[in-house]
């Protein structure tokens, strides 16, 4: 989750589809394809939307709308055409067909990937195919640092987290009135600096990592597989920050449709399916992190919160709201922005800290 920092106003939904279907006869030879044969699907997100190109092959077309790492149209396309590239070999993520450059249709051009045939999790049930999508994923072999970009490259994940949070974190008192929650988020963000002091210069697994793995970001297959399918923030960097995210509270509480609350033993069990599908030499490596990078992913999710809510209460102070949006997009919105006043609400931040404050805190070496 990042703030949507670099935005093209989108033409309308008629002229997308229209542009797609020209792009498509062309990428097949002719095809007959109309924009009748273009549907869009549901929203999900601000950042895409998504049409299921009929006719074709099994293909969708994911359509940004913004760039949440704030590139320009032409570096969005090329970061998450090597997002989609180098997760495919995983067997658990679409496959990239074509690339769709910029066009006045389509500002922020377009990729052509695999539709992927399946329902939203539910996270009491899914979260152990969640662990072998995962798994997979991380397994994949790192490329010679030369060869990694256009991804991002972290080498030291907790630097780089703490950089995000350290930026966000500025927020805390512009978003939060609550003083007992400025108080705990004053607290966690010095523990996370200790945190960071004590393991500087310290290597923890790397893998190819998806950053994004809240449960809405995945689809489950008729025959109980997990698909990841939102693939624009993956980078090389800490596994152990995946799994945090597919299994915080704040997380599997974020989708309308893919939404659950884990207990501790489904949160261990979770962990536990994880460990079990890598290499046991992996396992052992990661198992000392689990812990502190699960509380760092936390406080990297809430302080993004604290950012979003000043940056879109500001822009609302100033005109800035998108008169564009039609009502799906509003009610969206409307539920983004009701999950991130409940990310810093005292019960919330209490539910999430009591997970390592408790007095038999969770312990996920166990798992």
């Amino acid at each position: 989750m990042q703030s949507p920092l670099h935005h093209n106003p989108a033409p309308g939904d008629d002229a997308i589809r229209q542009a797609l279907a020209r792009a498509v006869a062309a990428l097949t030879g002719g095809h007959p394809i109309t924009a009748g044969d273009v549907r869009p699907l549901p929203q999900k997100g601000i950042a895409h939307r998504h049409y299921h190109l009929g006719g074709t092959d099994g293909w969708l077309a994911r359509v940004p709308r913004l760039s949440q790492f704030a590139l320009a149209a032409g570096d969005n396309l090329t970061y998450q055409a090597a997002c989609f590239a180098r997760a495919a070999a995983s067997g658990h993520t679409p496959r990239l067909h074509h690339v769709l450059p910029p066009s006045a249709a389509l500002p922020m051009g377009a990729l052509v990937i695999d539709a992927i045939a399946g329902e939203a999790l539910k996270p009491t049930r899914d979260m152990a195919a969640v662990a072998v999508c995962l798994a997979q994923v991380h397994g994949l072999p790192m490329p010679a640092p030369p060869a990694r970009p256009p991804l991002a490259d972290h080498s030291d994940p907790v630097a780089g987290t703490m950089a995000f949070i350290e930026d966000q974190a500025r927020h805390i008192d512009a978003a939060v009135p609550m003083p007992e929650v400025r108080r705990a988020l004053a607290e966690e963000l010095a523990w996370a600096r200790r945190f960071a002091d004590r393991v500087a210069g310290q290597a923890q697994p790397r893998a190819l990592v998806l950053s994004d793995t809240h449960p809405g970001n995945f689809l489950r297959a008729a025959d109980g597989k997990a698909w990841f399918v939102d693939l624009e923030k993956a980078l090389y960097g800490a596994p152990a920050v995946d799994l945090a995210h597919a299994s915080l509270f704040t997380s599997t509480t974020w989708d309308i449709a893919a939404h659950g609350v884990l207990d501790r033993d489904a949160v261990m069990a979770f962990y536990g399916a994880y460990l079990a599908a890598v290499p046991a030499e992996r396992a052992a490596a990661l198992r000392p992190w689990l812990n502190d990078m699960r509380r760092l992913t936390w406080l990297r999710t809430t302080t993004w919160s604290c950012k979003w809510a000043a940056t879109r209460s500001a822009a609302a102070a100033n005109g800035d709201a998108d008169e564009t949006a039609d009502a799906a997009e509003r009610t969206l919105r409307a539920h983004i922005a009701e999950r991130l006043r409940n990310f810093t609400a005292p019960a919330t931040v209490a539910r999430c800290r009591a997970e390592w404050l408790d007095s038999d805190p969770l312990d996920l070496a166990r798992a």
